[in-house]
């Protein structure tokens, strides 16, 4: 199965909570993966423009096209010990 970011929320200023295909969920703390020089995360530096964060074939996306790979986050995240599994309801 390919991993997918199904549910999305920018929390301010550069955290997101995010929901996976697999049933797994948390926030992650984006000040780390934005913190270079590169003309792609610039923009991101503004939480408003942050905040306009949305899904593009299952991964985070902002609108000059900066994205962030689903299973490179899933993997992260897990590294950070920010997943957690959603019970069944």
């Amino acid at each position: 199965m390919l991993t997918k970011v199904i549910e999305i929320k920018a929390i301010a200023p550069f955290a997101i909570q995010v929901t996976f295909n697999d049933g797994t969920s948390g926030v992650h703390d984006c000040a780390g993966d934005i913190g270079g020089t590169g003309p792609m995360v610039l923009p991101l530096r503004d939480p408003a423009y942050f905040a306009r964060v949305f899904l593009e074939f299952g991964a985070p996306t902002w609108p000059n096209g900066f994205d962030m790979a689903p299973e490179w986050l899933q993997r992260e995240m897990r590294a950070a010990g920010e997943l957690r599994s959603i019970a069944a309801e």
